[in-house]
């Protein structure tokens, strides 16, 4: 028996609605990751794209355990001595909501290029509407 290995079908790929609204933010990202990665297909091969497009609304609605909002700490540098600029996850989710969730799913990605291809699949906003009605996006519930 021969082991299979999956082609890179663009037509082949699905994309889901994911609504964040009240869901804990670890939790939706893990399985966002691997929506995004193809392994809840059977076809799942490791070094291939295989996976869906996830759309996420209500990215401001989301929850946390414990007291990590206020502990929660995101790091930058700007580039210059003494450039680090820190936000803690209160502040991040008051000025950027989708980019916690991006971040929290991009941590779960693999860190080379196709994980960047898979982490441009993945559309957040902080609202209920979103630009990708065309997709006919099917609605999923991630639990």
């Amino acid at each position: 028996m021969k082991t299979f290995s999956a082609k890179p079908d663009p037509g082949a790929r699905k994309w889901i609605l994911v609504d964040a609204r009240d869901k804990v933010l670890g939790r939706l990202a893990s399985r966002i990751a691997m929506r995004l990665r193809g392994k809840h297909l059977p076809t799942f091969t490791p070094h291939v794209d295989t996976g869906d497009f996830v759309v996420v609304i209500n990215a401001e609605k989301i929850r946390v355990t414990g007291k990590k909002l206020q502990q929660k700490m995101y790091y930058r540098h700007t580039g210059y001595m003494g450039g680090l600029k820190e936000k803690n996850l209160k502040k991040m989710l008051q000025e950027k909501p989708e980019e916690v969730i991006r971040l929290a799913v991009k941590g779960m990605l693999p860190k080379n290029k196709l994980g960047r291809r898979m982490l441009k699949k993945l559309k957040v906003y902080s609202g209920e509407s979103h630009p990708h009605e065309a997709q006919q996006p099917e609605v999923v519930d991630l639990r």
